[in-house]
C-alpha cells in the first residue's frame, strides 16, 4: 500500500532508528524506520488513545 511520505518522530535523532508515522486510506500507519516492511495499521481513535497512554506514563514498564 503506496501513501504519502513518512514522517519521523520529532524525537529521533538523525539515524534511523526511529519512529515514523503516516495517513494512508483513513487508517494511521506506524513504523520502525529500520524494519520498514512491518508496518501497524490502526484507527485514528485507537492512534489517539496509544499517544495519550504514552504521554501518561501508562507503557513506562515496557520500556527497555
Amino acid at each position: 500500500m503506496d501513501g504519502p511520505a513518512w514522517q519521523k518522530s520529532s524525537y529521533s535523532s538523525a539515524n534511523n532508528a526511529c519512529v515514523e508515522v503516516r495517513t494512508a486510506d483513513g487508517l494511521i500507519e506506524l513504523r520502525e524506520s529500520d524494519d520498514a516492511d512491518t508496518i501497524l495499521r490502526t484507527t485514528p481513535a485507537n492512534f489517539a488513545k496509544l499517544v495519550q497512554a504514552i504521554k501518561a506514563g501508562e507503557l513506562d514498564h515496557h520500556a527497555n
